[in-house]
């Protein structure tokens, strides 16, 4: 075997490379053997080297060679991800690996932000995960819907957004995971619907009193949000109403129902248009705006 041979295919080393934005284009522009670059991945990657929240770990670069010289076959979207965020961050970079591996290189299932809740001791953890991420949705794109680049959070952002409140997104998710069945209501959307009405104001007789009445649904009058909720909810499971399946219209519908109640309004219907900015949720200290059923 020749030495250019031996060279190609010797053991694989590794070392941390600090990866400015001019090595990043120079790797990228060499013949490389990678998948399909997704847009929103490097989007979500530049994010977090942006805000300062990117780590070096054995998740780095493969080259086929030398770092001189070598092609990549792994990490692109990282590379791409510094050209984009246009700072420079720390990376691991592994030489001499053979372009073999590339066939087996991310088959296996990405650590999800329910995974790192798990493994922080998180109960529920899905729940939790999916809780914090909606939360975050609801306050910050209550218009359009919640997919693409702008929809998603970075293991990193629910972790942080967790530890500002967990008593709060916990309880939430205990709320979300006891209403769903009853309610025939999305775990998520329950979960959401509570943590964005429920506030230190809001007296806990009246809490119990709604959740109680949205969990049963009896013995309440005709003009009862709570019932016109209920009613939405079980009309939603029908042909035809995939829209109201959705985690973003039942959040509204739950909102928007709340806010009747807190109100004083009687109502036999419920509507989530397509689309439809989300309802800002009643504080006992500001009344929301009105807005359609």
């Amino acid at each position: 075997m020749s030495h250019e041979s031996d060279a190609q295919w010797s053991d694989p080393v590794s070392h941390v490379v600090m990866m400015t934005v001019e090595l990043a284009a120079e790797l990228l522009s060499r013949e490389n053997f990678n998948r399909r670059l997704n847009r929103g991945h490097v989007a979500t990657l530049a994010a977090s080297m942006v805000r300062g929240h990117w780590q070096v770990t054995h998740q780095g670069i493969a080259l086929d060679g030398p770092l001189a010289t070598g092609s990549v076959i792994d990490g692109q979207h990282r590379l791409h991800a510094v050209v984009e965020a246009g700072v420079a961050v720390p990376m691991l970079v592994f030489e001499h690996v053979s372009r073999d591996t590339f066939r087996v290189l991310d088959t296996g299932q990405r650590r999800t932000a329910a995974d790192a809740l798990s493994l922080k001791g998180e109960s529920n953890s899905q729940l939790l995960a999916s809780t914090v991420r909606h939360v975050h949705l609801y306050l910050n794109v209550p218009v359009g819907q919640w997919i693409g680049p702008k929809a998603r959070m970075t293991n990193d952002q629910i972790l942080e957004a967790l530890e500002k409140d967990p008593d709060g997104y916990r309880e939430a998710a205990a709320v979300g995971r006891k209403l769903g069945p009853k309610a025939l209501i999305i775990p998520t959307a329950a979960a959401v619907g509570y943590y964005v009405t429920v506030d230190g104001s809001t007296p806990r007789t009246r809490v119990d009193e709604w959740l109680s009445g949205v969990a049963s649904g009896a013995n309440l009058s005709g003009g009862d949000p709570r019932l016109a909720l209920c009613r939405t909810l079980i009309n939603a499971r029908g042909r035809g109403n995939q829209r109201r399946r959705s985690t973003r219209a039942q959040s509204g519908l739950y909102v928007k129902a709340w806010n009747h109640w807190m109100e004083g309004d009687e109502i036999t219907e419920l509507k989530m248009a397509k689309n439809q900015r989300l309802p800002k949720p009643f504080r006992l200290e500001t009344s929301p705006e009105k807005d359609d059923h």
